[in-house]
């Protein structure tokens, strides 16, 4: 690799390191809801090992490497680069790649899928393995893959067959997109659930389901869809081969979650909880995702805790198929005074959803009213945190029980120091730094409560019974025509969109976000405006720098897309981009780049703010109205090809002058420093520990857990 395409494939220099404060809620917690919150924040960490497993081969013996070399050193790391015998500045940007790597727990970044590389020379990090045994061990594991470039193809996530890394499919590197897919369809078919194994290709052609549990043979009682582990497959692509289903993938590790799980389950608040976490250590203990969705179910029940978590293979991104989850964990404290708002707001959209774009037909028959609740995050453990969270991903229990919204308020609010803002006008300037935070706020509130909340997928639920008059279908607001598609039996959202569903359904809950957002009353339950139309007002204000936002994200979001495989490496990232392109396209010059130099080094975003009541919110629900209607209508053609169009890049212009641009202007994401909790087995008090806000603290922070 050139070079030149090499240095945006370098670790930032420096990442932003910022701290989760978490202290004064924790504090507030009693004895035993502290000790409930540190045995989910164990299980949530317990499963470090599985999302390094689940990205790269080296991701594990590099976050072995660094753990050791901090222990060998006992954090003194002036110390070790004198053994080792290299310049501060090697050391400096060792660090700094550490931090990125534990940042993002793993060795591509966990927003962008794209690999990174320390700024160091490969001499100076084998001079700071050698003064270990140990890591000396570790830093052999890696077999080079630290530093390795030579092939582009390989620094993104992908199907194997189109060269890309990923050990969803692990010793299989000849395994096809095709066949990953005739898979999924059998599974589908046999009512497994896929989001907690890997698929692996055997040497004779036949295939091997990993599912993730503590026992290593198939239960007793049988697995989800009964004793059969070996099965014949009758037709399609893969007629005659069987498929395997072999437990105890990550078996050390799932043991070790569900022991925490227990534990946390006997510090329970109430019955609920108690249920959640005996489904919980089912599932990790059995591997059953029918046992896990039971937890799902009486998580959604357990409404209002005071220690609020999630755990489990939840979010499916990084799987190239888009049907298998990273696992996550987290646990949290209630911010009760953000969570009122919240609870006006969930009040309210009952009234809101009919504003949407479309007729009942495409909506739930009633809006199952969930918990929403603003959180301040005690423990995040997965490849990196979001800033707010809409779950369970089962269509049949968001469809017919619910499902619950989290924003996550000290990640929205932990802020990196003299953050340089392009793209914006100088005129723009003010009004976006002061209002943009509570515009972010507005739209993850929208996004995951009304977005991600809405919407009916029109299905055959069993073979002859619909959830819809079949006889009378819906008319499309599209094409003014009665439906002809909708989800067949077994068939999910998932399923039958594959591999864009997620940043299909991210575009849509955006677009969702971007077009109440311009409904004042709704601004005025986040305290903005008084409820009546005022463009020029705060809340107008808070309307304007959240178009500005999105608009500024599409622009930002070009990093994320590969030029070599022309292929975009983050689902929140090809939504926006398309969104950008939504403005671009409006009417009445409603939102356009601005620039006068011919390399284009002064481009800033023009968007007339006159104009997002009329242009800008006619363009957003044209746009929202079809991604809407083709999902419920399973109409996966349509869909596909509207979607693939509008979020396609190309290389003449946005690919090449504008992402340069982008690339030359980018900032470094943030890192997050967690503390840590301590439990005293004599007394049964859990103390909490904070770090350094820096490169050695997050190590420091991570080398605590002894994972």
């Amino acid at each position: 690799m050139e070079a030149q395409e090499l240095t945006h494939y370098l670790a930032d220099q420096p990442p932003t390191v910022v701290r989760l404060e978490i202290e004064k809620h924790f504090e507030a917690l009693n004895d035993k809801q502290k000790r409930y919150a540190h045995f989910i924040s164990k299980a949530s960490f317990a499963g470090t090992r599985i999302v390094l497993r689940q990205l790269s081969p080296e991701s594990e013996p590099i976050y072995d490497l660094i753990v050791s070399l901090h222990k060998s050193c006992n954090g003194d790391w002036k110390a070790l680069q004198s053994k080792a015998g290299i310049e501060e500045s090697e050391l400096t940007h060792f660090l700094e790649y550490a931090a990125m790597f534990l940042g993002n727990t793993g060795n591509y970044k966990s927003f962008g899928d794209s690999k990174f590389i320390p700024r160091c020379k490969p001499e100076s990090v084998a001079a700071l393995a050698s003064t270990s045994p140990e890591a000396s061990k570790f830093f052999e594991a890696t077999n080079g893959a630290i530093f390795s470039a030579d092939n582009p193809s390989m620094l993104h996530l992908g199907f194997p067959d189109a060269g890309h890394m990923t050990t969803y499919y692990p010793d299989s590197p000849h395994i096809k997109q095709a066949e990953i897919e005739a898979v999924s369809s059998w599974m589908e078919k046999k009512g497994l659930l896929p989001e907690n194994n890997r698929l692996r290709k055997t040497k004779d052609g036949n295939f091997e389901i990993l599912i993730a549990s503590a026992i290593v043979e198939a239960p007793a009682e049988g697995g989800d869809i009964g004793k059969d582990t070996v099965f014949t497959v009758e037709d399609g692509l893969l007629k005659g081969k069987t498929i395997t289903l072999v437990y105890g993938d990550y078996a050390e590790e799932m043991k070790n979650i569900t022991a925490y799980i227990k534990q946390a389950g006997q510090n329970a608040d109430n019955e609920t909880q108690e249920k959640m976490h005996a489904a919980y250590a089912k599932s990790f203990e059995t591997g059953s995702l029918e046992a896990f969705k039971d937890s799902q179910r009486y998580w959604i029940k357990d409404k209002g805790p005071m220690v609020e978590s999630n755990i489990g293979f939840i979010e499916t991104y990084r799987d190239p198929a888009g049907v298998r989850g990273e696992w996550e964990g987290f646990a949290s404290m209630v911010n009760l005074e953000r969570t009122r708002a919240f609870g006006a707001l969930v009040d309210a959209a009952p009234s809101l959803i009919p504003l949407l774009p479309w007729g009942a037909e495409f909506e739930k028959d009633k809006f199952l009213s969930p918990d929403f609740t603003s959180l301040e995050v005690l423990t995040f453990g997965g490849s990196g945190i979001p800033a707010g969270i809409n779950i369970p991903n089962y269509d049949d229990i968001r469809q017919t029980e619910g499902f619950k919204n989290v924003s996550l308020g000290n990640v929205m609010s932990a802020k990196a120091p003299n953050e340089k803002i392009p793209f914006i006008r100088e005129e723009d300037l003010e009004v976006y730094q002061k209002y943009r935070d509570a515009s972010f706020e507005v739209q993850v509130g929208l996004h995951e409560l009304t977005g991600h909340g809405c919407g009916k997928l029109l299905q055959e639920t069993s073979p002859g019974v619909f959830n819809f008059d079949k006889e009378n279908p819906p008319v499309s607001p599209v094409t003014n025509k009665p439906i002809t598609t909708w989800y067949k039996p077994g068939q999910t959202w998932g399923s039958v969109f594959g591999s864009i569903a997620a940043s299909y359904e991210e575009c849509r809950a955006e677009l969702v976000a971007m077009h109440l957002s311009c409904e004042f009353p709704v601004l005025k339950i986040f305290g903005f405006g008084d409820g009546s139309v005022d463009i020029n007002g705060e809340a107008g204000d808070i309307l304007y720098a959240s178009y500005l936002s999105m608009a500024r994200a599409g622009l930002a979001s070009l990093e994320m897309w590969d030029p070599k495989s022309q292929k975009w490496g983050q689902a929140h990232s090809q939504a926006r981009f398309s969104i950008l392109k939504c403005f671009l396209e409006a009417e009445d010059d409603f939102c356009k780049l601005d620039y006068k130099e011919a390399d284009m080094s002064d481009l800033t975003i023009k968007l007339d703010r006159s104009k997002i009541l009329t242009a800008g919110r006619d363009a957003v629900g044209k746009y929202l109205q079809k991604l809407h209607v083709y999902k419920s209508t399973a109409d996966v053609e349509t869909g596909n090809k509207f979607y693939v169009d509008m979020t396609t890049v190309g290389l003449d212009f946005w690919g090449t002058q504008v992402r340069d641009l982008v690339l030359a202007n980018k900032q470094p994401r943030k890192v997050f420093v967690q503390a840590n909790t301590t439990l005293d087995e004599s007394t049964g008090k859990v103390s909490l520990k904070h770090y350094d806000a820096s490169l050695v603290g997050i190590v420091e922070s991570w080398a605590d857990r002894n994972l």
